[in-house]
Formats: structure tokens, C-alpha cells, sequence
């Protein structure tokens, strides 16, 4: 059984100043429901078993617009609530959905809920037969890049500030790439392992603890680096307006 875990607990500061009233970025559209984040995301992983989708703030709402708007795909979604949404970090999200993730499960993708990528590119994570960790094509910055390096004993490292003022890298390294912050995972043990073993500090930390805790001491031999062609993490109401015309695009051309 595969599963996929989508987070969208946040507040979406960011987002809803350019919004009329509040709401969850995976959830906002033009015209159609069909142009959701949320539902782009489910629409390309329409091969995956489960759909495990970990909300909090506006909870209700997520709840609602999936019964409303996302019926085709109902009977694979389960739905958690994040009560620790506003003070602890993005990690308990990630730790809330691993803990919903059944025994009969062999694998776990992760995606975070703010983002918009190709099917083709996903379609490589789905089918992998190994561990994937992924890049996109953008600039490093530190205003909006999760950094991955390799340093000099083929160690995997993350890197990621939440204030998006400094990065820095104290070590040599062998290569650098921007996270396209989609990962799949193919060992659920090792994973249950890795959040059973976490600090309190890094409870209330990024999901990154425990990107880092399953990642960083695995061979880069049992990984692929999957390449995300098209890639958005919609902040703002002006990245998704660039999505959704993306989306149209693509349908004239189909």
C-alpha cells in the first residue's frame, strides 16, 4: 500500500493579505474547485492507495470543501487534526501524519500542501523503486529556499530559515540543490523510528528533524534525486495566480 501525507496546517499569513477574507492556500481557486492546490496534488497521485491530509487552522473549512469538492476521491482520504497548528512548528504536522499511516503501509510520499509541480515529475517519485528526495530549478535564496547539500562523506544535510534572512554552510561540500520539499520514504519502520526518537524541541521544530532524522545517514546509493520540471510553492496570492495559468495553458494544449 502506498500513502501519501499532505500537510496543510498553517495560518497562511502570507498568503491572506492579497485574500478578501481567510482561508488555506491549498484550498483557494479561480473559477473551479478543479484549480485548487489541494486538488491539483490529489489529481496527480490518483494511483496511491491513501490520502492522508493533516489540517488545523481552518480546519473546518478544509473539512467541508473536501466533502463538497473533492468527492472522486473520498474513500482514499483521511482526514487529522494538528491541534498544535499555531505554537509548535511544521514538523508536528508531519509527526501527525506519519502516526496515521496504517501497518499494511510500505511506502509514504510527502508533500507539503502549498505547492504545484508536473505530473511527470511526480509520476518518477510515485514509480521509484528507492528512496527519493527531490530538487527544483530555482535560485537559492534564502527568503524562500529549503536548501539540500551533499557534504564530503556523501551525507545528505537540509538546511532552512524560518525568518528567510541567512543561510550558511560551515563545511565543504560536494553539491548543493533547491528542495522541491517532496520526499517518499520506503521504509515506514525507519520513519515511526525516526519521530519516536525525536527531542521535545524537535517536536515543536520543522519538518525538516525529520527529513533529516530518515535521510541523513542513509547511502546516497539507496536514493534517487528526482528533478521537478514545473515547481511553485504558492506564498502568495500573485504565485498562484502564475499556477493557475499554468493549468489553464495546459488544458488549451492538451
Amino acid at each position: 500500500m502506498k500513502a501519501l501525507i499532505i500537510t496543510v496546517a498553517g495560518t497562511a499569513t502570507r498568503f491572506n493579505k492579497d485574500t478578501s477574507r481567510d482561508t488555506l492556500k491549498c484550498l483557494y481557486f479561480q473559477e473551479n474547485p478543479r484549480y485548487s492546490l489541494l486538488y491539483q496534488i490529489l489529481d496527480k497521485a490518483r494511483s496511491l492507495d491513501k490520502y492522508i491530509i493533516v489540517g488545523g487552522y481552518l480546519f473546518e473549512e478544509l473539512s467541508a470543501f473536501i466533502n463538497c469538492n473533492l468527492q472522486e476521491f473520498k474513500d482514499k482520504i483521511e482526514l487529522v487534526y494538528n491541534s498544535h497548528y499555531e505554537d509548535y512548528g511544521s514538523g508536528y504536522s508531519l509527526i501527525k501524519g506519519i502516526e496515521a499511516v496504517s501497518s499494511e503501509c510500505d511506502e509514504v510520499i510527502f508533500v507539503e500542501g502549498d505547492l504545484f509541480y508536473d505530473g511527470g515529475s511526480f509520476e518518477q517519485v510515485i514509480s521509484s523503486n528507492n528512496n527519493v528526495i527531490t530538487a527544483n530549478r530555482e535560485f537559492i535564496t534564502s527568503r524562500k529556499s529549503v536548501v539540500l547539500y551533499v557534504d564530503m562523506n556523501g551525507h545528505i544535510h537540509y538546511l532552512y530559515d524560518t525568518k528567510h534572512l541567512s543561510l550558511e554552510i560551515a563545511e565543504p561540500f560536494q553539491a548543493i540543490y533547491n528542495s522541491a520539499q517532496i520526499w517518499k520514504f520506503l521504509s515506514v519502520e525507519r520513519l515511526s523510528g525516526v519521530i519516536r526518537n525525536l527531542t521535545p524541541t524537535q517536536i515543536r521544530g520543522t519538518n525538516l528533524e525529520i527529513i533529516q532524522g530518515y535521510f541523513g545517514s542513509l547511502p546516497l546509493d539507496t536514493m534517487q534525486f528526482v528533478p521537478v520540471d514545473t515547481w511553485y510553492n504558492c506564498n502568495t496570492v500573485s504565485d498562484y495566480n502564475i499556477v493557475y495559468s499554468l493549468i489553464k495553458q495546459h488544458e488549451i494544449n492538451k
